[in-house]
């Protein structure tokens, strides 16, 4: 297991957000992606809402998006840590241990964007990326 990586989720505000980090720290957006790029069904209206980027400026690095619609994030469900696993059995323990007790948002599958994810919320309201990368 690696590091956690913070996840900010924004109200369609994340190329904004991105653009100031990007002054504020001096570093580079990389990854851009927005819902339109991806093969994955998404509103229309949604098109050009970020479904993913990275803001990096050395060792610093936060993973940003947008929610499919406004008013959906709010305080304290804006923000979730992403932990990157390096096996399938790692990261299946870790799912099952937080499942317990957690709620499953998303459950643990292949994706789209050649990895194994699942979201989960643990039982005190920390939301939780899991995803391991398939080389």
């Amino acid at each position: 297991m690696k590091q956690a990586t913070p996840y900010l989720t924004f109200n369609g505000t994340a190329r904004e957000a991105l653009q100031f980090y990007k002054e504020v720290f001096e570093g580079e957006i990389m990854n851009l992606q927005t819902f339109g790029d991806a093969d994955y069904p998404t509103p229309p209206h949604a098109d050009q809402r970020i479904m993913h980027a990275q803001f990096k400026k050395d060792d610093f690095l936060i993973m940003v998006s947008d929610s499919f619609t406004d008013g959906s994030v709010q305080t304290g469900n804006h923000i979730s840590l992403v932990v990157e696993f390096e096996s399938e059995d790692e990261i299946q323990t870790i799912y099952s241990r937080l499942i317990r007790e957690g709620k499953i948002l998303m459950e643990l599958q292949d994706t789209f964007w050649g990895a194994k994810y699942a979201k989960v919320q643990d039982p005190f309201g920390v939301v939780w990326d899991l995803n391991m990368t398939k080389k």
